[in-house]
C-alpha cells in the first residue's frame, strides 16, 4: 500500500503507560462501572452503539489523566470518578462525530459505528453521550470543573469547524494547523488534566501547571498521529494507514512537504489533496516525498518540543509516583510506533 518510512531511528526510547494504569487502577474500575451504568437506555440502539466503541480497546488516557491529577493533589473524595467518566464520554462522543465527518470506515481496528449503524445513529448517540457527560459534570458539584469541561466542548466543536475550513486547502500554514489541533485534540487533554486539581481545591498555579501539561501533551499526541498516518502501522493508529491522505486531510507532514517541495512536488500535493487524486500509487509518491523532505522526522521533532513543554509544566510540582507516571505518559505518546 505504500512505503513505510522507518521511524525507529527518530523515535525516543519506548516509554510505558503501565505505571499510570497501576496508580489509577482502582479508580478506573469505578469509572468503568459508572460508564456502563450511564450508557443504559430504553432505546436499544443507544447502548449497542456506545458499547461498541467503549469496548473497542481504547486506553482511556484522558480519564486517567483526571484521576492521576486528582491523586497528585491529594484529593480524597469521589467526584474525580464522575469527572473522569464525563471526560471519557466527551471523548467517545467526539470519536462518533469525527468518524461521520471524516467518513471513516475503521476505529481502533474495528468497523466504525457509522459503518454498522449508519451516520444518523452515530451522530445521535454521540449527542446522547455528551448529554450524559454534562449531567455527570453537574453531579460533581463543581462550577469551576463544569466551566472548564463545557468550555472544552465548545472549543472542540470550533476545532472541528476550523478543520473543515482548512480541509483540502494547501495554502494552510503551520500556525493555522496548530490552532486546529489545539482546539480539536489538545482542548480535551487540557481539561482532563485541569479538572483533577480543580476538584481537589488546588491553587491557581497548580491548575495552570496541569492545564499547560494537558495542552502540550495533546498537541504532541496529535502530531505523532499525523506522522503515524504515513510512517506507522495499522496497529499503531487503530485505522488504516494513509487514511488522512486518501481523505485529503491537511496535516503537518503534508504542509512541510508542500512548503519544501519544488514546483512539481507542490503540483502533486495540490492534485492529491484538493482534487482527490489520492489512490495507492499516489500514496507511494507521497511517502517518497515525506522521506525526501524529512517531513516525518521533523513532525516527530515538533512533537518532542511540545512534549518537553508538557514536562516542564509539571517540573515545579512536588515529586510523587503520579508525577513520574504523568511524565512517562509524555514519552509514551511520542513513542507510539510499535
Amino acid at each position: 500500500m505504500g512505503i513505510v518510512i522507518p521511524l525507529e531511528e527518530i523515535r525516543p526510547p519506548q516509554a510505558s503507560i503501565k505505571p499510570l494504569m497501576e496508580l489509577v487502577n482502582q479508580d478506573m474500575k469505578l469509572v468503568n462501572q459508572l460508564i456502563l451504568s450511564k450508557t443504559g437506555s430504553e432505546v436499544e440502539m443507544i447502548p449497542e452503539v456506545a458499547k461498541h466503541l467503549i469496548d473497542s480497546g481504547g486506553k482511556r488516557l484522558r480519564p486517567m489523566l483526571t484521576l492521576a491529577a486528582a491523586q497528585m493533589c491529594a484529593y480524597e473524595g469521589a467526584h474525580h470518578i464522575t469527572l473522569a467518566a464525563s471526560v471519557e464520554f466527551m471523548h467517545t462522543a467526539t470519536l462518533l462525530h469525527d468518524d461521520v465527518v471524516d467518513e471513516s470506515d475503521m476505529r481502533r481496528g474495528k468497523k466504525s459505528a457509522r459503518m454498522l449503524w449508519g451516520n444518523q445513529a452515530s451522530v445521535l448517540v454521540g449527542d446522547f453521550l455528551l448529554g450524559q457527560a454534562f449531567r455527570m459534570m453537574v453531579d460533581a458539584g463543581s462550577m469551576d470543573a463544569l466551566d472548564v469541561l463545557s468550555n472544552a466542548a465548545t472549543v472542540i466543536a470550533e476545532g472541528e469547524v476550523m478543520q473543515l475550513a482548512v480541509a483540502q486547502n494547501m495554502e494552510t500554514n503551520e500556525d493555522d494547523y496548530l490552532t486546529v489541533i489545539r482546539s480539536k485534540t489538545a482542548a480535551l487533554f487540557s481539561a482532563a488534566a485541569e479538572v483533577g486539581p480543580i476538584i481537589a481545591g488546588a491553587e491557581k498555579p497548580v491548575r495552570d501547571a496541569f492545564r499547560s501539561y494537558g495542552t502540550n501533551l495533546g498537541v504532541a499526541f496529535q502530531l505523532v498521529d499525523d506522522a503515524l498516518d504515513y510512517g506507522g502501522s495499522k496497529a499503531s493508529l487503530g485505522k488504516n494507514t494513509g487514511d488522512d491522505f486518501r481523505e485529503g486531510k491537511i496535516t503537518l507532514p503534508v504542509l512541510l512537504c508542500y512548503r519544501r517541495g519544488n514546483k512539481e512536488d507542490r503540483a502533486f500535493w495540490k492534485d492529491a489533496m484538493e482534487n482527490g487524486s489520492s489512490d495507492d500509487e499516489a500514496l507511494l509518491q507521497a511517502n517518497a516525498l515525506m522521506e525526501k523532505y524529512g517531513a516525518i522526522k521533523d513532525t516527530i521533532e515538533r512533537a518532542r518540543h511540545y512534549g518537553q513543554i508538557a514536562r516542564d509544566a509539571l517540573a515545579p510540582l512536588p515529586d510523587s509516583p503520579q508525577k513520574d507516571a504523568l511524565l512517562d505518559v509524555v514519552e509514551f505518546c511520542i513513542s507510539r510506533v510499535n
